[in-house]
């Protein structure tokens, strides 16, 4: 099994929005980048806001997800998307 190192992960929920973050360096010939991540903002019932995602970047890329539109990113390192996905939530509904 390849090891995944936790960098940073959190869950906050407020007024009916939650923000799920998890980062973590890998190994794992899935992830070229070197990481796996989720960066998520969206409503307590189902609903994605906002998601950064590299579920499938071996076949797919980093994605950008907004409600139901899903768009192909460039990856410009783990510590510019963290903070354009922050800088993103803040200007979202709380």
């Amino acid at each position: 099994m390849v090891p995944y190192d936790t960098v940073e992960e959190y869950t906050r929920k407020h007024d009916g929005y939650v923000e799920h973050v998890r980062i973590r360096r890998t190994d794992d010939d899935i992830y070229p980048s070197g990481w796996d991540y989720t960066l998520h903002y969206g409503t307590t019932q189902d609903e994605t806001l906002l998601r950064y995602d590299n579920a499938h970047e071996r076949t797919k890329g980093h994605e950008r997800h907004t409600g139901d539109a899903v768009e192909e990113i460039e990856f410009p390192g783990m510590s510019a998307l963290l903070a354009r996905f922050q800088r993103e939530v803040d200007e979202l509904p709380p």
